[in-house]
């Protein structure tokens, strides 16, 4: 029964790829698919913080609306902004690559969309319905690591 779940994770995580990296690939043809799925994708314990006072933990985050407050670098991480996301109840950063975030076309003061899915939250556009990043669970982005292959 193990080597089922293997085969269905696999596959579901090859299916969800096919259908992001066409948004979100490289502009390069010589890309990488990991490189691509980068930009698109990452681990709920790299993509989202808590914010001081909050009491979101990165794998806690709810589906629903959120507005944005604030967009700036990640000045620990270079190529990346922090996004201050807040719902009724709570608040929290979402961490994501610079060009993934222009490409939404978002700022401070617009609507996000958080949408629970089996492999971790999808983020999109409130206006446009847009996916523009997803936050796997840590599980599923361990699946998707590249690995050398030597021919």
């Amino acid at each position: 029964m193990k080597p089922f779940f293997f085969i269905k994770q696999t596959l579901a995580a090859g299916l969800l790829l096919s259908a992001v990296l066409p948004v979100f690939a490289a502009s390069s043809a010589a890309s990488s698919a990991s490189e691509g799925a980068s930009s698109a994708a990452s681990s709920g314990s790299k993509s989202l913080e808590a914010s001081s006072g909050s009491s979101t933990k990165g794998e806690k985050v709810a589906a629903g609306d959120y507005k944005i407050l604030d967009v700036a670098a990640a000045a620990d991480r270079p190529g990346m902004v922090r996004v201050h996301l807040q719902a009724a109840a709570d608040d929290f950063y979402l961490v994501l690559p610079e060009q993934a975030f222009d490409k939404s076309q978002l700022a401070a003061g617009h609507m996000v969309t958080a949408r629970q899915h089996a492999y971790g939250l999808e983020f999109a556009n409130q206006q446009t319905q847009q996916a523009f990043f997803l936050v796997l669970s840590d599980e599923w982005y361990r699946e998707l690591d590249s690995k050398a292959v030597v021919l």
